[in-house]
């Protein structure tokens, strides 16, 4: 069901990653390629048109405010960058499904914890609910973009 996404796959997440760029971000084809070229974990539903996940480790060269926050508190660890499941496709388990697949690849490369952020301005209560759900603790809430927009930063720990 899940198949594992290169940056060849670029053109099929670019519709999906896009009509979500106010909770994830906008990419370009370019910025799309280099962005799974990077990934530790780049897995999707469809080819991922319809649901895919993308996570970076602390080694990504990546210049994103967010995951330099991560890198300059953990020494390892697995970034979830953006994870988007189709309208259509919601509620059907996928996020659950690549969530817990992320989880068991990251243990067996020596990961000791997955981190990400959800928007709280504007809000995402839904993302929010599930990343308590799949046993997220909060770490910070931190305005980025000028402060036009706040994050919470949360962790999940591998035991």
């Amino acid at each position: 069901m899940l198949s594992v996404l290169t940056a060849g796959d670029a053109d099929r997440i670019l519709g999906l990653n896009n009509e979500h760029a106010v909770e994830t971000s906008l990419l370009d084809l370019s910025a799309a390629e280099h962005l799974l070229s990077m990934c530790f974990y780049a897995k999707g539903i469809g080819l991922g048109a319809r649901g895919f996940l993308l996570a970076l480790d602390q080694d990504a060269a990546y210049d994103n405010f967010n995951f330099q926050w991560f890198r300059n508190r953990f020494e390892r660890f697995v970034y979830i960058d953006r994870i988007i499941i189709a309208k259509d496709a919601r509620g059907q388990g996928f996020a659950r499904l690549m969530y817990e697949d992320l989880f068991a690849e990251a243990k067996t490369a020596g990961h000791l914890r997955v981190v990400c952020e959800v928007n709280i301005e504007p809000p995402n209560e839904g993302s929010l609910a599930f990343h308590r759900s799949m046993g997220f603790e909060a770490l910070a809430d931190v305005a980025v973009k000028g402060g036009s927009k706040r994050v919470r930063y949360l962790v999940k720990e591998l035991g």
